[in-house]
């Protein structure tokens, strides 16, 4: 008595039409998540800039106290930069890495504060916002404005910046 087991089917070995479409379109999904996290649209740069910026006002706040003087942050329509007030002028604050002058990734942006902050310079800044010595400060709202979209930076006036 002779027991067949049966061997590798000599059927063609390959992919099939549908197993290539089905694959170029998960391929063709991924492409475009990565196509569209490579290039963000101005809605999102905006909404980074102002968690930067939230940040930045919350160490400038903070540095304020720490040292005893006051800091600004100053911005026109193409960027940003903080400054100390030494003896009765305002001098940049270009040697600190944290709170050095920047540029805004997409420009110009409207910059516009509530309630009104203190005037700008004579160099026709935009904004100032000033932070005292003391802990509890002014609540306010910077808004940061790209065309028809904007983000909001709320300012509570004692230390906590929320981005909207």
């Amino acid at each position: 008595m002779q027991i067949s087991v049966p061997g590798p089917s000599k059927k063609a070995a390959g992919f099939t039409l549908l197993e290539l479409l089905v694959v170029l379109v998960i391929v063709g999904i991924m492409l475009g998540a990565v196509a569209l996290n490579a290039h963000p649209g101005n809605q999102r740069v905006l909404q980074n800039e102002a968690r930067r910026i939230a940040l930045l006002l919350q160490v400038a706040r903070d540095e304020a106290i720490v040292r005893n003087r006051a800091i600004a942050f100053e911005a026109d329509d193409y960027r940003y930069h903080f400054l100390i007030r030494q003896n009765d002028s305002w001098e940049r604050l270009s040697e600190d890495e944290i709170l050095r002058e920047r540029e805004f990734p997409r420009a110009p942006l409207t910059l516009t504060v509530t309630p009104a902050a203190v005037p700008a310079s004579a160099e026709s800044l935009s904004v100032r916002i000033v932070f005292g010595r003391e802990p509890v400060d002014k609540a306010f709202v910077l808004t940061l404005a790209l065309g028809d979209i904007s983000a909001k930076i709320r300012a509570d006036g004692i230390g906590n910046f929320l981005v909207e």
